[in-house]
């Protein structure tokens, strides 16, 4: 199973003074499971993509594929992939509406046609999935802060049980904490429901922590696609296309001009750490 495009375009007003190009021919496949983050400048088209793939946005021409199945086919139906494929808005928490926690979260698989039992039991599920403790089920959303406003609106989406889960910029606005907070248990549901994960984020350092595979979107045109290490090591044209890799990558390929054997393609503390110590480990062997 996995979702994919194919030679996808799109074009904001064509055929108005307004006309313009978004998405130029990108192409890629998500396989099913796999933690993917895609970064790019404002503007670079990484919202506008992802919209795509939950059908939200209609491509101009190319095809968009989830397990195997054209959604721009005749009669494909388009209710149940967006319940398949969930989409969280950046500040997600502006779509909060119900009069508590319990029944916002229950609004989607409400909308599924599930029993008014399956809804608490999914929203439930997907509450405690996201960490937001029982005392806050019947509190109202407006009253939880920032960063637990951002987990219901992420178990809203989690209650309809989604194949694949796409966060647009999920920690903008949070302090420090919020953000980690968030991304661990982002990171501990990817890893304990096997679920696709995309994540769109701004920031280099979130990204090389946490994700399998990045996509590099400039001008509205994949830039580039692979592992961090990989990606990163490219960290002079993420520079003139105005991005950054994160602090390590700077440090370990510094440490490598000056003649320490590291490896350049860690992406993390933990990993630079560990590399460093290896490396000076194998100096004072060969001393």
């Amino acid at each position: 199973m996995s979702i994919a495009a194919e030679h996808v375009n799109y074009i904001y007003s064509p055929g108005t003074a307004y006309e313009k190009q978004a998405l130029k021919d990108v192409t890629f496949e998500i396989p099913q499971g796999q933690f993917v983050g895609i970064i790019g400048h404002t503007g670079s088209g990484k919202s506008t993509l992802i919209q795509h793939l939950n059908g939200l946005v209609r491509a101009t021409s190319g095809k968009i594929l989830y397990e195997g199945q054209d959604i721009y086919a005749d009669g494909y139906d388009m209710k149940k992939l967006r319940s398949q494929v969930g989409l969280v808005f950046q500040y997600p928490e502006y779509q909060l509406f119900e009069v508590d926690v319990l029944s916002d979260v229950c609004f989607g698989p409400k909308n599924q046609g599930l029993s008014k039992e399956e809804c608490e039991a999914n929203a439930k599920w997907a509450l405690e999935l996201v960490g937001l403790p029982e005392k806050y089920y019947r509190q109202s959303p407006f009253e939880l802060s920032g960063g637990q406003k951002r987990r219901a609106a992420i178990a809203g989406v989690l209650a309809m049980k989604p194949k694949v889960l796409i966060l647009d910029e999920p920690t903008a606005g949070l302090d420090p904490k919020g953000r980690d907070e968030i991304l661990d248990q982002v990171d501990r549901l990817h890893k304990e429901t096997e679920m696709t994960v995309i994540l769109v984020s701004h920031s280099m350092e979130d990204v090389a922590r946490y994700v399998d595979r990045i996509l590099v979107m400039n001008r509205g045109e994949k830039m580039l696609d692979g592992a961090p290490g990989e990606v990163f090591g490219h960290y002079r044209e993420l520079e003139r296309v105005g991005l950054a890799a994160p602090q390590v990558t700077y440090v370990m390929h510094d440490l490598r001009e000056r003649g320490f054997a590291v490896s350049p393609d860690v992406t993390t503390i933990g990993e630079a750490a560990d590399e460093i110590m290896r490396s000076l480990s194998g100096s004072r062997r060969g001393e």
